[in-house]
């Protein structure tokens, strides 16, 4: 059995650019929902988002080194945790705060804004938690990991369509009323086939080491919900407003995190396996929790 931190993933070049590209359309299919009066009506009632982004860049971090720290996973393991917790709220939280009854329009200025703060805090945070575990610090160095390179990757795949989806829907807001639904079911679709199809080439290494990372990605999960509504509740936001921020936090943009893998450390496998099933046990988690925050409603 080789051991994980030795595997590496199939996955192509050719496949690293689509990729890239698919997450591109994800996100201008966010951005499409947005509009410069979101961010000034933000900013004049800033707490909600700075709540989340706390809890999304500084608690989960937090959190998930204490999981490092206690359990001591495989090197590549841990970093993938890392990783993922070091990555922007993904998109599919805006539909699951939606079904949830939470506040589905801080939901998506919370992908917006975590989405920009991720061009420093991604690199910075990987860079920072990575570096004070020893075993994972001695990737870092074997990879020689450029935190700017990270941080053109990550603008120019999410800021760029962000950008042009915010100027679409200021200029045509005709055109993105009609492409707005069935964009955000495709680009979807597309990402989640794509998901699969990578798993179903690497199916072997997948089930090889899946039950070494299923109970840490559970934890890791529940730990992310959890620190989020903690996280609110401290700050004391409003129910309504909390189901968003915990359910941003614990929705990571484990696509990104694929990118980062395959694009700055060579497709390792511990890493690659943590990232893919938090993508598949997210949703899940989510939607279960959706579902046990729509039978009450959430005062505002």
């Amino acid at each position: 059995m080789t051991p994980v931190d030795d595997v590496v993933l199939n996955f192509s070049a050719g496949s690293l650019t689509l990729l890239n590209g698919i997450l591109a359309v994800v996100m201008f299919s966010i951005a499409i929902d947005l509009a410069p009066e979101d961010f000034r009506r933000l900013a004049r009632g800033p707490k909600p988002v700075l709540t989340g982004l706390v809890s999304q860049f500084v608690v989960l971090p937090v959190l998930t080194f204490a999981i490092v720290l206690a359990l001591q996973p495989q090197p590549s393991i841990a970093l993938g945790m890392i990783l993922v917790a070091a990555c922007p709220g993904g998109n599919i939280s805006n539909f699951i705060t939606h079904r949830a009854g939470g506040n589905a329009a801080l939901s998506v200025s919370l992908t917006a804004f975590s989405t920009v703060a991720a061009i420093f805090l991604t690199p910075l945070n990987i860079a920072f938690w990575g570096g004070l575990y020893a075993p994972t610090r001695e990737i870092l160095r074997a990879t020689a990991i450029d935190p700017v390179s990270v941080a053109i990757t990550v603008g120019l795949m999410l800021v760029l369509p962000l950008v042009l989806g915010i100027t679409l829907n200021m200029r045509r807001p005709d055109i993105t009323a009609k492409l707005r639904s069935p964009l955000q079911w495709i680009s979807m679709g597309i990402f989640i086939a794509f998901v699969v199809l990578a798993l179903a080439a690497n199916w072997a290494y997948f089930l090889q080491f899946a039950g070494l990372v299923a109970g840490l990605v559970v934890l890791h999960n529940g730990l992310a919900l959890a620190g989020g509504h903690v996280t609110a509740r401290l700050a004391g936001v409003s129910p309504f407003d909390r189901r968003a921020v915990t359910i941003e936090t614990g929705i990571q943009n484990s696509g990104l995190g694929l990118v980062l893998i395959f694009g700055f450390f060579q497709g390792l496998g511990g890493m690659a396996v943590v990232a893919a099933f938090w993508g598949i046990w997210h949703i899940l988690s989510g939607i279960a929790l959706a579902r046990v925050m729509a039978r009450t409603e959430a005062a505002r």
